[in-house]
């Protein structure tokens, strides 16, 4: 990736709603998208799909 195009992209955490673990990672730019993610996946301790959000990584 060039040194430019980097500075708009973040390392973000999903996490589930209902264990509050961060199960994924994902990157986002932020210049295109302002709100929040928010995506249904799968969650292996709750063994069903949740609702997981954003979270800061770490």
């Amino acid at each position: 990736m060039a040194k430019g195009k980097a500075k708009n992209l973040e390392l973000i955490a999903l996490q589930c709603t209902e264990c509050d673990r961060r199960n994924y990672t994902t990157t986002k730019n932020r210049k295109n998208t302002q709100g929040k993610l928010e995506f249904n996946k799968y969650c292996r301790w709750d063994r069903k799909h949740t609702v997981h959000k954003e979270a800061k990584v770490k």
